[in-house]
This record gives structure tokens, sequence and C-alpha cells, in this order.
């Protein structure tokens, strides 16, 4: 094979693994950012039940077991709380 071929290879098997390995490495961070929004949400509308729900003597405790549970669900893992728990 001629160098110019040689050349034309490897450039392309070289983009090839920036791509293959970039696209590797945004898969943990759009499921990191995915866990930071719901945890957010989850927070939010917890405090959110606590504060409307001490009126009503509904509430959601705080500890780490309910903190992974609406950081992993999100919305439908507070909902999921509230029912479970009152």
């Amino acid at each position: 094979m001629s160098t110019e071929i040689m050349v034309f290879l490897a450039y392309g098997v070289g983009i090839f693994l920036i791509f293959f390995f970039g696209r590797l490495l945004l898969l943990p961070a759009r499921l990191i950012g995915r866990l930071i929004v719901n945890s957010l949400l989850g927070a939010g509308l917890i405090a959110l039940v606590n504060i409307i729900g001490s009126a009503f003597g509904v509430g959601i405790p705080l500890n780490v077991l309910n903190a992974v549970i609406t950081g992993v669900l999100g919305v439908p893992g507070v909902i999921l709380l509230l029912v479970l728990l009152n």
C-alpha cells in the first residue's frame, strides 16, 4: 500500500476512536446530569410537601433512603414516598 493510503487510514481510525471514546465519556455525564436534575426537583417537592402538608399532618422524612429514591425517580419518587409513608 502506498503511504498516502496508510496516512488516510490512520486518520480515519484516529477520528473513529475519538468519536467512540467521546461518546463513551458523554454517557456518564448525561446520567449524572439527569440524576442532579431529578434530585433538585425531588428535594424541592419534598420541601413543598412538608411545608404544605404540615397543616394536614402529612410529611416525608428526610433521610438517605428517601434521598436516593427521590434522586433516581424524581417527581414520581416523591409521589411514591407520599403514598407509602402516609
